[in-house]
């Protein structure tokens, strides 16, 4: 035994074998290894199994230890932790089902070679009893994610397909998630298993740490389950089971959240369900899936694309246009003038297309008088475009100086305290601005927009807003018009559209990256994300039903005092600089009336769902 073999607490073991450079030697120690490992009991077990679950995040792509008999070790070592309870609580073998189910999941997430192995190895029966709750929620998590990945190719989905028990259990862990983590865990500080605080914090970190990753970690369990139901979503026999309207409803609700924002959730799988014709004809009848969609394509969601893609979807079949234009139509013209979406160029463009040139029915038949106004104003700005091409580049500057009047005028009415009056003589100057005279635009529509918000409408708010944004270069990057898109959210009570909005309003005008001369987050800003974060914590609904968190000394934060209007309009003008000084209007010192008019009503919206709870985050 040489001398590295000689200071290991355990010689032979698995870091022993890997150490070996002849491969004819350390293969078949190694296979050898992973065929006996199940039927031993000694100790210590756990640390060669970490050490693979290290090799298989770091290396899913290496074909050494699948070759070798991986993936039937793993199988062996979940069935054996589900049937010798002495065994598990024996020495740290509690950790082994767990690492050994995320194992598995790392090396089928790439090679679709590794997944056909892995069926082979039996590992499909094992992880389905680890999903149905068998062991913990901890367990369940990695589970369904190797499931998902075993489900994502078309030669092993069958495998998954054929336990008709994996949809459904999938289906009721995207929505009970959140309640199962905090019921088993979060709720009862001192009932948390020692071995999750472990998992969930690897030794860095108390109380706090356990607490934020384990809802990290509930949307993940909630995320990685409409992974693998949109595997099933792809395949017309499971739509009737997935379209049921009321879990169509409480998909719409699902979001990644902050921690997992690389997971398209609820919105991922509604656009693959707006793939199939069984599909959008669901969706289509789900009033509550369309407002989300709306909501969802307004908004600083990374995902906006694809709310865009279902509303898109659903306006050109001819099956679906009626049941959806009348709630969908608005959000759609206020992206009109978006120069890229996703896979669409000029969105507007296709709406013309499908709406007007391809409109052969009377509309007074189909749609709402709303509806009827909205596609000819459509049809009006199509027109305008291609007049605004022909004109003489005098008259240009004329209607740009016409506007300019109208500009000066409603910012003396806004002066002067009449809101209605400034909002009507802003609408004239958007009128007669130029279409290409987008900078101008972007100022007259945020104007209006806080005119809106003072009014109390904050719908139109949104729609002004959304329309300064995508017309600003960059899109979706005007700090005002942020600020006031999110305020109007607020208004609505719709805390996960206010929230993104607003971060991203203070990465825009006080991020230091962006040179901005004041880089300190205002008091108002920073209370209003305070307020959006706690009203979308992941566990809200289960707090309220199942009530605070046990633990001592912990108080929910809120509160604070309310920021003045000298305080927004510094801030605002120390991030935006001075270059549209001469297009900006005196509005934007009103800021914090117009969020003063609208946090009450938001408040009442609500009021319904905070309860007393204790928070650690």
């Amino acid at each position: 035994m040489d001398k590295s073999d000689s200071d290991c607490p355990y010689p032979g073991c698995f870091f022993c074998l890997m150490r070996d450079v002849n491969p004819s030697k350390r293969r078949p120690s190694i296979a050898k290894f992973f065929k006996d490992l199940p039927g031993e009991d000694d100790d210590g077990q756990v640390i060669p199994i970490s050490g693979l679950w290290n090799s298989a995040m770091a290396q899913p792509s290496n074909a050494e230890f699948v070759d070798l008999g991986v993936f039937e070790c793993m199988a062996a070592l979940i069935w054996k932790g589900l049937t010798n309870r002495r065994w598990l609580a024996h020495d740290q073998n509690i950790f082994i089902p767990y690492y050994a189910a995320h194992i598995i999941g790392s090396y089928t997430m790439v090679v679709e070679d590794f997944a056909e192995r892995a069926v082979s190895a039996g590992v499909i029966p094992a992880l389905l009893e680890l999903l149905r709750g068998r062991m913990t929620w901890v367990e369940q998590r990695v589970a369904v994610r190797a499931l998902g990945h075993l489900a994502s190719y078309d030669v092993t989905f069958p495998y998954i397909a054929a336990y008709g028990e994996i949809l459904d259990l999938s289906m009721q862990l995207s929505v009970d998630a959140p309640e199962i983590v905090y019921t088993h865990f979060l709720q009862f500080v001192d009932k948390r298993l020692a071995y999750h605080c472990d998992l969930l914090t690897r030794g860095v970190g108390g109380l706090e740490v356990e607490s934020r990753n384990a809802e990290a970690w509930a949307s993940q369990l909630q995320c990685w389950s409409l992974q693998l139901i949109n595997c099933f979503a792809f395949k017309d026999e499971f739509l009737s089971t997935i379209c049921q309207p009321e879990y169509l409803i409480k998909l719409s609700g699902t979001w990644g959240g902050l921690a997992n924002e690389n997971s398209p959730a609820g919105v991922g799988l509604i656009r693959t369900l707006c793939h199939r014709r069984l599909g959008k004809q669901a969706v289509a009848e789900c009033d509550a899936v369309i407002e989300t969609l709306c909501n969802v394509s307004r908004s600083s969601d990374d995902w906006q694309h694809m709310a865009v893609d279902c509303l898109v979807w659903l306006i050109q079949d001819v099956d679906t246009r009626s049941k959806v234009l009348d709630k969908a139509l608005l959000a759609l013209i206020d992206l009109a003038e978006l120069p890229t979406i996703g896979e669409y160029k000029r969105l507007g463009n296709l709406l013309v297309q499908n709406l007007v040139f391809k409109n052969e029915v009377d509309l007074s038949k189909k749609f709402q008088p709303r509806t009827r106004s909205l596609i000819k104003q459509l049809e009006a700005f199509h027109d305008r475009v291609r007049m605004e091409k022909n004109l003489p580049k005098e008259d240009v500057q004329i209607r740009l100086a016409a506007a300019l009047v109208s500009k000066l005028e409603g910012n003396a009415y806004f002066s002067a305290g009449d809101i209605q009056g400034a909002a009507t003589k802003y609408t004239e100057a958007l009128a007669l601005c130029p279409i290409k005279a987008k900078k101008e635009r972007v100022t007259l529509h945020s104007n209006r927009a806080q005119c809106q918000l003072l009014l109390q409408n904050p719908e139109a708010a949104i729609s002004d807003t959304t329309r300064a944004l995508c017309i600003h270069n960059p899109v979706n990057r005007h700090g005002k018009s942020l600020w006031r898109r999110s305020q109007a959210y607020d208004c609505l009570g719709l805390a996960k559209e206010s929230l993104l909005d607003a971060i991203l309003f203070v990465n825009e005008s006080f991020g230091e990256s962006e040179g901005k001369g004041n880089s300190k987050v205002p008091r108002y800003v920073d209370q209003l994300i305070k307020k959006q974060m706690q009203a979308i914590w992941l566990f809200n609904e289960a707090a309220a039903k199942h009530g605070g968190v046990q633990c001592e000394g912990d108080e929910r934060e809120g509160g604070g005092d309310i920021r003045s209007s000298s305080e927004v309009e510094d801030d605002l003008s120390a991030a935006e600089g001075q270059e549209e000084s001469e297009w900006e209007t005196a509005s934007e010192s009103e800021d914090c009336a117009a969020e003063s008019c609208c946090s009450s009503q938001a408040e009442e919206r609500q009021d319904h769902r905070r309860r007393e709870w204790k928070n650690f985050r």
